[in-house]
């Protein structure tokens, strides 16, 4: 059976790019990752080219946050992203606050351990529970209940990261 691989592009690339955007808090480096797992697929026309995509650009964030020294990135990262919102906000306490509710959410996310924040990503893209249940390595019938827990760590996180922010 052939691959249609534009139809495949056109319904994945968005979400694909979304998934790793979520890993790698670099929207540029999620479109060059996603652009590197469909070259990947293309080489080796897989049966499930969607499923597929998802492993393979989750082992490239994944090589990618073990070369690169986290801190320094996420510094820079937030740097670029202040400016950027500088240019395109013209109100500054509205930026101010999204800036502090993005940090509180990757801080929340950094919380979570990695199959947590793993199950969260995949089903934010849009991924099944049987995708989802693949690339976690859990039996399709635990989805829901990671998912729940998932959600719920994330959210206790969230809540105590603005705590802190609030002691502050």
């Amino acid at each position: 059976m052939s691959v249609d691989w534009t139809e495949v592009y056109r319904s994945t690339f968005p979400d694909l790019v979304r998934f790793l955007h979520r890993k790698v808090w670099d929207l540029e480096r999620a479109q060059d990752l996603a652009q590197e797992a469909f070259v990947r697929a293309l080489r080796h026309e897989p049966q499930k080219p969607r499923a597929w995509l998802f492993q393979v650009a989750s082992n490239l964030a994944r090589d990618e946050a073990r070369t690169a020294i986290r801190r320094k990135r996420h510094l820079t990262l937030l740097k670029s992203e202040t400016e950027d919102r500088q240019q395109a906000i013209p109100d500054p306490a509205h930026e101010l606050l999204e800036r502090e509710r993005m940090g509180h959410v990757r801080e929340a996310l950094d919380a979570l351990s990695e199959r947590d924040r793993e199950v969260l990503l995949l089903w934010d893209a849009g991924q099944s529970y049987s995708e989802i249940a693949r690339q976690a390595e859990l039996a399709v019938g635990a989805v829901g209940t990671t998912l729940a827990r998932a959600r719920r760590r994330l959210a206790e996180a969230f809540a105590q990261e603005e705590q802190i922010d609030v002691a502050r």
